[in-house]
């Protein structure tokens, strides 16, 4: 039940100041607490009125009280449920985290990973070896198809010359073979250059790799931190 805790805080506030009147208030509160050490809570409502009570106040419920002991004392402090703002920053917040954690696992996991695929320099270095060998031999093999073209469009240009003077008479299955011909080259250079970035990409991942696994081959090899020697008794 509320107690009229207000009036002694007013009655108290012009003496000793309104610091002194809420600890005298809580000596009062004490000094009238039942015996069985049942918690007093007190708070300033709305209003400005200083309320106390044998349970948590209803009209408080929005603000901050706290919780007396029969000597007087702050138990603790009741904190106001959050506002819907409040709790969506802390939701957010809790979200944040969360995902900051999530990652942070997952690249540890990535590491731990890379470590074990990896457990030397030299296993790294044969792995982008064989990596860029199959691009290469790709490109290669490119290469050469882009030169069986460019001869093949060589002497279709020379079937070409004999209708110079006149284009229009020349036939359509060569006219066909030319543009067919222009076509697969265009291809066949996009291709190429796929080939090469799909080598810098190589390149770059494997150096990457080699930037982290670096760090964690030097933590392998670093011996363990000595033991505290352990204190010897006195004499």
């Amino acid at each position: 039940m509320l107690r009229p805790a207000a009036t002694l805080a007013r009655a108290l506030r012009p003496w000793i100041g309104p610091g002194l009147a809420l600890g005298a208030l809580g000596v009062a509160l004490a000094q009238n607490a039942p015996p069985t050490g049942i918690p007093i809570y007190t708070c300033i409502d709305a209003q400005g009125r200083l309320l106390s009570s044998d349970r948590p106040i209803p009209e408080c419920r929005d603000r901050l009280q706290r919780e007396l002991g029969p000597s007087g004392t702050v138990r603790r402090i009741l904190e106001p449920p959050p506002s819907p703002e409040e709790r969506a920053r802390q939701e957010a917040q809790q979200r944040s985290q969360a995902e900051a954690a999530g990652r942070a696992a997952d690249e540890l996991r990535r590491e731990q990973l890379l470590l074990m695929r990896y457990p030397y320099p030299a296993s790294h270095q044969r792995a982008r070896e064989a990596a860029l060998q199959q691009v290469q031999a790709s490109l290669q093999v490119a290469q050469q198809r882009l030169q069986h073209l460019d001869d093949e469009a060589r002497r279709l240009q020379e079937e070409m010359e004999f209708y110079r003077k006149d284009p229009s008479r020349a036939p359509a299955t060569l006219k066909r073979r030319l543009a067919d011909n222009a076509h697969q080259r265009q291809l066949q250079l996009q291709y190429l250059d796929d080939l090469q970035r799909e080598r810098t990409r190589i390149e770059e991942r494997f150096d990457a790799e080699l930037t982290t696994l670096r760090r964690l081959w030097a933590a392998a090899a670093a011996p363990p931190p000595a033991a505290a020697e352990p204190a010897r008794p006195s004499r």
